[in-house]
């Protein structure tokens, strides 16, 4: 008997970045887009995510799921075909005992001395880099600006003025993508309109109030890389450089989830109008796990097999996901900000140790 074709939901995804990692992201995407009944009309992204982002767009915009699919495997696939040209790579120690990250390649510990000394425009002076050549050569503008059906929001950091700047159709452009993914430390920062931006994940990764406020989609599915908590306390220099890269990066979304479960608190202890006030419905999908065991330095290793670990891993987590919750999108949510509120400011109608409505999800 043929299963029943479920009415399409109408969806919002955010994008984490991180560097390499998003090509856990890949995976995701490539298999939620296998589902018919779930209609993207808002994505945000930032740094890899960003990457991901446009890709997503571009192909939805050009042929659907799977011109989306083609596009995304493409990208990452030019993505590691550059990389075998760069001098940072995993050193033989790193090989030896089968582990992903760089921590023991000589250039990439060379790149870090080099990095806490010099700056981009002292090592790197015609800012040369090699992945804006694969963002130029892998999407079209013209098309992702004029994707009137669904909506795209990328995220940079303002380095005057340290806000986020979230850029939108029809000002989707090389330079907004990079400006997105520009790490301080490796690169000039990216002038637009007399602006320099730095990486979004500073302020944003990824925005999420952009997709809430400005589409039609009350269900927002998270793709998130950086774990938010890990077991033990960090040690090495290696292992407390990769637990500080983590909190940077979530710091901005842990405070925007937490507002967003604030309010649905707020919206469904009041009974107020859930349309009027943006009532929305979270979904996280990730691999806490598998993710955590990577370090940060792992997210400059574009090697073509990493990339299809980190996809196979999202693509997996993607499946978990849909198994477990896919019939909660449309009708409620399937993930809990709550945790996030420990140390921090409550709605004023619960009293201290008093569980939530967010608790039952």
């Amino acid at each position: 008997m043929a299963a029943k074709k479920r009415t399409p939901v109408r969806v919002d995804v955010a994008l984490q970045g991180g560097g390499s990692h998003g090509a856990f992201t890949w995976g995701v995407l490539d298999r939620l887009l296998d589902e018919d009944w779930i209609e993207i009309v808002g994505v945000s992204g930032t740094s890899a995510g960003a990457m991901n982002s446009v890709a997503l767009v571009q192909g939805l915009a050009e042929g659907g799921g799977e011109r989306a699919k083609a596009l995304l495997s493409a990208y990452w696939t030019t993505v590691s075909e550059a990389a075998k040209l760069s001098p940072i790579r995993r050193g033989p120690l790193d090989r030896l005992f089968g582990r992903w990250s760089l921590d023991f390649s000589p250039t990439y510990m060379a790149s870090e001395i080099f990095g806490r000394v010099f700056s981009p425009y002292q090592l790197n002076p015609m800012n040369v880099n090699p992945l804006r050549d694969i963002v130029a050569e892998c999407f079209d503008f013209e098309v992702v600006n004029s994707a009137d059906a669904i909506k795209l929001f990328l995220c940079a950091t303002n380095v005057r003025t340290g806000r986020p700047k979230v850029f939108r159709q029809p000002d989707i452009s090389v330079d907004a993508v990079m400006a997105s993914a520009c790490l301080p430390k490796m690169f000039k920062a990216v002038e637009i309109d007399g602006e320099a931006y730095w990486d979004g994940g500073f302020m944003g990764n990824p925005p999420l109030f952009p997709l809430i406020d400005e589409t039609d989609a009350r269900d927002v599915i998270l793709v998130k890389i950086n774990p938010f908590e890990r077991a033990e306390v960090p040690t090495t220099a290696a292992e407390i450089d990769n637990r500080l890269n983590e909190i940077t990066f979530n710091s901005s979304l842990i405070k925007e989830l937490r507002s967003i479960g604030f309010l649905w608190e707020i919206i469904h202890q009041e009974n107020l109008d859930r349309e009027a006030y943006r009532d929305s419905r979270l979904h996280v999908i990730g691999a806490e796990d598998e993710m955590s065991r990577l370090g940060a330095s792992s997210k400059l290793n574009a090697e073509g097999a990493f990339l299809r670990h980190l996809y196979d891993i999202g693509h997996a987590a993607a499946s978990e996901w849909l198994n477990a919750h896919g019939d909660k999108v449309g009708n409620r949510p399937s993930w809990s900000p709550e945790p996030l509120w420990e140390e921090s400011l409550q709605p004023a109608h619960l009293a201290p140790g008093t569980k939530s409505r967010l608790s039952s999800i």
